[in-house]
């Protein structure tokens, strides 16, 4: 296992499409953008009201864009990427003390430094009426043990079984920002990828208030509702506590 002290979800995204996208998620999440920062200012980050951000956008090239994780650690970035690949990620590239890597089920994620000073260590969840709290990997069915096993040990947090069949939890310790869930799809093989998942007091409320910022309903189930925000990324609302 390695030691984990803040995750960030990264929302990665074409250039033409990065504007429209970061202003739709400040909108929903209630919070700014921070000034373009990175080497080609390729990142800002959703700095909310109260608290340390925890989502950020980066902008890509090129491709259809997605979710990937960066995972702060406070050990050397190195001997937690020997970790990873010692349980079976692949290393893609290191650059600037950040390595990125591919899980078996290849899902990119990245392993960055987490400093003792000014380093992210709080999310306020207080007086919220959603909240942006959970990353959902969609694992094809021959790859799902695995990739369970895979996540479970790297980081340590113990596994518990879902609301429903199909799903996996990581239980974070307290002061991570974001869930971990793991879902088996009904593909038997493919390259896993990942949603967002937003936890909400009031489904209804929060969809009415996505819709008026520019996403739309993809459909809508008895726990959660799938939605398309306005660059076509699909994520969910779902009826969970905060």
């Amino acid at each position: 296992m390695i030691d984990i002290r803040w995750v960030w979800a990264l929302l990665d995204t074409p250039t033409a499409d990065a504007d429209r996208s970061g202003d739709f998620w400040a909108t929903v999440t209630r919070s700014r953008l921070s000034p373009p920062f990175g080497r080609h200012g390729e990142f800002v980050t959703l700095q909310p009201e109260r608290g340390d951000a925890w989502v950020a956008l980066q902008r890509i090239g090129s491709g259809g864009g997605g979710i990937h994780l960066d995972l702060d650690v406070d050990v050397p970035v190195a001997e937690a990427a020997a970790e990873a690949l010692r349980l079976g990620a692949e290393e893609l590239t290191r650059r600037d003390g950040v390595v990125v890597l591919r899980s078996p089920a290849g899902l990119v994620f990245c392993l960055t430094t987490w400093e003792a000073t000014g380093s992210a260590t709080r999310q306020e969840r207080r007086d919220q009426p959603d909240l942006l709290d959970q990353v959902c990997l969609d694992i094809s069915a021959d790859d799902y043990a695995r990739e369970v096993d895979f996540w479970e040990t790297l980081t340590g947090w113990p596994k518990r079984p879902g609301s429903l069949p199909e799903f996996v939890s990581l239980t974070r310790p307290d002061g991570i920002p974001l869930r971990f869930l793991l879902q088996r799809l009904g593909e038997p093989t493919g390259t896993a990828r990942a949603h967002l998942d937003v936890a909400t007091l009031d489904r209804s409320a929060t969809r009415e208030a996505h819709v008026a910022a520019g996403a739309r309903v993809v459909s809508d189930q008895e726990f959660w509702t799938v939605m398309r925000d306005p660059v076509g990324r699909t994520y969910c609302l779902t009826d969970r506590s905060l």
